[in-house]
């Protein structure tokens, strides 16, 4: 038997198209239309402001480009969002579509893409060859990297430069960083370290990705650069920009998380002061979970208290509100510290393009449109379903990989690191394998333990604990 993870088993599993497999016929000629007859309306000429675009390196579905600029007042921060309310009709079979499928799934062998490729890779892709159709924010914040204002408006932009997170962190470290990004790197620190004081929530947990390996898959650990962190700033500094101006207007479309509840903390804190961590009566996870040392898995103990906290960060849902729904009672968002709004990546998730429409219609001092509102109230059910979809492929993926990389080596001994007493749950850091473990484990100890089963058909690996 093959020990290759079956992608296309996943695919089939959760109803997925093959790969390779086209959108429907009426779907294509509606975006293939819409691209060659490209942007119209009234836009902002902006090309003359330096944007770029940074992601990785094999990615055509740039949904955004940057440009940050010292000022003496503090910063200014234009970030382009690529425009899909420019091309999707309300109503038409393309809208029908993007609304069926939710958001990009992305699997090893092949994403199933939200939109056409026409449109995500091509022309509503913010590539630099040429002016292109955007949303564009200007936030203006203070040297504490504070918002003082914010304004968005339908433009005309042109990215000077197709970047990658790998290049921009070594053009930054090296002292030459891109000049439409220069001030990203004193940015991006403190708008991190706001987000910490207002309680904000990075597990950071090792990130398993899966990718080729000769003729095969493997999965290996992805480790993140500062750039990668200081450009999510701006992207959170967005949303939240957008949430603040939707929650003035009485009408929006936000991501909501429960603020953690105490006794979860006290649980947490409990874990840790256990494990010999230090905790200080008084301090917030947040403080705490960012003082741990890292790499995420560079110290076991710490590696078992990002795990427990996961904890903290249940009850995720979309909350729509307007025509006469009330926002709701707690807005906020508990891994952000904020009210927060998905407007930067409409070309991979739905919720995005209305999330623009609705502050490109404030800002201009317009009514919210009525097919927009007509569609707030059941956009949260449907973006809630994607992303449990999203997640259970993206996790039978890896646990396919998984297995299939230790499927000849049961009955081997590992040293691995207990992040759970029940259910028992380990992790072995080469090749990076979360896994079920049987006995009595100790969490933050590094333990010996047999591999008992790595089947790649179920994605199922499981140790036992050796006594």
């Amino acid at each position: 038997m093959s020990t290759a993870p079956d992608f296309a088993a996943v695919r089939a599993e959760f109803g997925l198209p093959a790969h390779g497999a086209a959108f429907p016929a009426a779907v294509l000629a509606e975006a293939e239309r819409a691209a060659a007859a490209g942007p119209d309306g009234p836009r902002v000429d902006a090309t003359d402001i330096p944007l770029v675009t940074v992601d990785p390196p094999a990615s055509k579905d740039l949904d955004q480009a940057v440009g940050i600029t010292r000022t003496p007042r503090g910063f200014t921060v234009h970030y382009a969002i690529a425009d899909l309310g420019a091309v999707v009709d309300p109503g038409g079979p393309l809208d029908a579509e993007v609304r069926r499928r939710g958001q990009t799934l992305y699997l090893p062998d092949g994403a199933v893409p939200l939109h056409p490729p026409v449109l995500s890779e091509n022309a509503a892709s913010l590539l630099p060859d040429g002016p292109r159709a955007a949303v564009l924010w200007r936030i203006e914040l203070d040297g504490e990297g504070a918002v003082r204002s914010a304004d968005v408006r339908r433009a005309l932009v042109r990215s000077v430069a197709r970047l990658d997170y790998a290049g921009v962190q070594a053009a930054i470290d090296a002292g030459r960083a891109h000049p439409a990004i220069a001030a990203l790197a004193e940015l991006g620190p403190l708008r991190r370290a706001r987000a910490v004081a207002r309680g904000a929530i990075e597990l950071e947990l090792p990130e398993q990705e899966v990718v080729p390996a000769g003729t095969g898959w493997t999965v290996r650990t992805r480790r993140r650069t500062p750039v990668e962190d200081w450009n999510a700033e701006i992207s959170l500094l967005t949303g939240q920009v957008a949430a603040r101006m939707m929650l003035d207007a009485g009408v929006g479309l936000l991501r909501t998380l429960p603020t953690p509840d105490p006794e979860a903390v006290a649980a947490l804190r409990a874990t840790a002061l256990e494990l010999g961590l230090d905790w200080p009566e008084g301090e917030s996870p947040a403080t705490v979970l960012a003082g741990l040392p890292r790499p995420a898995d560079a110290d076991p103990r710490a590696l078992a208290v990002r795990r427990a906290a996961t904890t903290l960060l249940r009850g995720a849902a979309y909350a729509s509100f307007g025509a006469g729904t009330p926002p709701p009672e707690d807005p906020g968002h508990g891994g952000i510290g904020a009210p927060y709004a998905h407007v930067t990546a409409p070309l991979r998730r739905l919720v995005d393009r209305f999330g623009s429409e609705i502050c490109l219609a404030l800002a201009a001092g317009r009514e919210v449109p009525d097919w927009l509102l007509e569609a707030l109230p059941g956009l949260p059910g449907l973006m809630s379903a994607s992303d449990t979809l999203a997640a259970r492929v993206d996790r039978a993926c890896t646990d396919r990989t998984e297995a299939a990389v230790l499927a000849g080596r049961v009955g081997e001994e590992f040293a691995v690191v207990a992040l759970r007493r029940e259910p028992g749950e380990v992790f072995l850091t080469d090749p990076p394998v979360l896994a079920r473990c049987e006995g009595e484990l100790q969490p933050g100890a590094t333990v010996p333990a047999r591999l008992v089963e790595a089947d790649p058909v179920t994605g199922r690996v499981r140790f036992a604990l050796l006594n």
